[in-house]
């Protein structure tokens, strides 16, 4: 078998399985599993074969890690923020927390501001952390 066919296959099989998994670190290995191909029916030594994947994989991989890294500041705003819930039960008062009911059930909160706190009392999302909800008694922007 050409060694140009083996780089093509094993490209195509990483492009593939890159497609199951969206990491995107697949699919560089696979473009540069390509890259070598074509420089093995370009008739290029296999040293240069590899030392083409070599470099197209490193480069790949760096592009992906900015990207990553870029993105990571950039959330998604939640669509939770600014739905309404209400309080069941106090947590702990002293450190503002409580349990609330939201989409039918109960997740723990931070209540903003200064408010009493009484059973069924309505407050609105103002941000997400996990599984810990940040309410207070007006809506404030949605993000």
């Amino acid at each position: 078998m050409d060694a140009y066919i083996a780089w093509i296959a094993a490209g195509l099989i990483l492009v593939i399985a890159e497609l199951l998994t969206g990491t995107f670190y697949l699919l560089v290995l696979g473009i540069s599993a390509l890259a070598a191909g074509g420089t093995a029916f370009a008739g290029g030594a296999f040293w240069l074969q590899t030392v083409v994947a070599a470099l197209v994989a490193v480069a790949g991989t760096l592009w992906v890690n900015r990207l990553r890294r870029s993105r990571r500041g950039a959330q998604m705003p939640s669509l939770d923020v600014g739905q309404p819930v209400t309080l069941d039960e106090w947590v702990n008062r002293a450190d503002r927390l409580a349990r609330v009911k939201y989409r039918d059930a109960l997740w723990d909160a931070r209540i903003e501001g200064e408010h009493r706190g009484e059973h069924g009392e309505v407050f609105y999302i103002r941000a997400v952390d996990g599984n810990l909800l940040t309410v207070a008694k007006d809506r404030g922007d949605r993000a």
